[in-house]
């Protein structure tokens, strides 16, 4: 499904409901710098460029995570009281520009066709290993990148005034971006992120270019700060090339679009009852809200619950602080954690299919 996606079904020996359980698995285009034997020295091709290839995310370890939940439970399907669809999604990073993928298209395909319940889980180098972090509510930002051309006249550096210069009024734009989250967002309610992480223009020292490129990620919790946020890009970028002569060319979303990862409330307090059961309170942690975002909300549509929650990687032993950041060359997860997914898993989908037997699937 949805090109180079896998799903697998599992029908238990008893009526039940039907659970999807998912693991994202794509990569990146970061190099990685891990002195390990497995090293990813691997290059692939990504927006008509070779660049190298990592798991900087930790998508690996929810495919092996999976794989082992799919085998524990091919080994008592006869007790198992509904259906269990394994799902090995691609393209949650985003999908190549010109391309669709990931969970979006997965639905669009059918995978959500007969589920009752989603689960869904995420290593993470900054918590604890042997910890999990749940949140019941909104877990993670809604998310959307962008683009903006700003067009202008191109010159010869020597002299500017003949110019109509799409590099100084960028930064003017960039500039003003910031003020959007500081000014326009009432913060003390939900938080926000308007980021710019690339920019391009220009050939060479002497020539000031005719258009320059910028391209970045909105983080949002709401639709109504996430509109917010779409109109004051357009406005802020729209005048300030205007008051230079110049024009701004804004597209949102250029990419990506995904909305606010949200737990189910009672699904939330099901599985909770289940880790408590398995791990003991003291290594299930509720934990705040991050503005990282997930393609996970697509597959809870059209009232299917879900629960999307974290598995500690950090080494014991290593600071916070100390841990290299997800999407970066040094991201490291300690694998000793890996069982505590598989068990996760297996707790609370089991326990969930167990308690709700008496359903019919959709």
């Amino acid at each position: 499904m949805a090109h180079t996606g896998v799903v697998g079904i599992l029908r238990g020996g008893r009526p039940g409901p039907t659970v999807l359980l998912r693991a994202d698995m794509d990569a990146l285009p970061v190099e990685e710098r891990n002195d390990l034997p497995f090293r990813s020295t691997a290059t692939g091709e990504y927006n008509g460029e070779t660049v190298p290839v990592m798991h900087a995310c930790g998508h690996d370890t929810h495919v092996a995570i999976l794989m082992a939940v799919a085998e524990a439970m091919s080994e008592i399907r006869d007790e198992i009281p509904g259906t269990v669809k394994f799902v090995f999604q691609p393209a949650e990073e985003g999908a190549p520009l010109g391309e669709r993928g990931g969970a979006e298209l997965m639905v669009e395909e059918g995978v959500l066709e007969g589920v009752d319940a989603a689960f869904a889980l995420h290593v993470n180098a900054q918590l604890p290993v042997g910890t999990i972090g749940y949140r019941s509510g909104p877990l993670m930002a809604g998310v959307q990148d962008y683009r903006i051309v700003v067009r202008g006249r191109q010159a010869h550096g020597a002299y500017p005034w003949m110019s109509v210069d799409p590099i100084v009024t960028s930064s003017q734009i960039v500039l003003g971006l910031q003020t959007i989250v500081s000014r326009n967002l009432k913060l003390i309610e939900l938080p926000a992120v308007v980021t710019v992480g690339k920019i391009t223009g220009g050939v060479r020292s002497n020539i000031i270019p005719e258009e320059v490129e910028m391209v970045g990620t909105i983080r949002t919790f709401s639709d109504s700060d996430r509109d917010m946020v779409h109109r004051r890009i357009r406005e802020i970028a729209g005048h300030v090339a205007a008051s230079a002569g110049a024009e701004a060319e804004v597209t949102i979303p250029l990419s990506t679009s995904y909305p606010v990862t949200v737990n189910d409330p009672e699904l939330t307090r099901s599985a909770v009852e289940s880790l408590h059961r398995v791990f003991g309170e003291e290594r299930v942690k509720e934990v705040t809200a991050v503005t990282g975002a997930e393609d996970f909300p697509y597959f809870t549509q059209n009232g299917v619950p879900g629960f999307y929650f974290r598995l500690g990687g950090l080494p014991a032993g290593v600071a916070e602080e100390d841990s290299e950041a997800h999407h970066t060359p040094g991201f490291f997860i300690d694998e000793s954690g890996l069982h505590m997914g598989v068990s996760a898993f297996l707790a609370m989908s089991l326990d969930w299919m167990e308690a709700n037997a008496g359903a019919t699937s959709r």
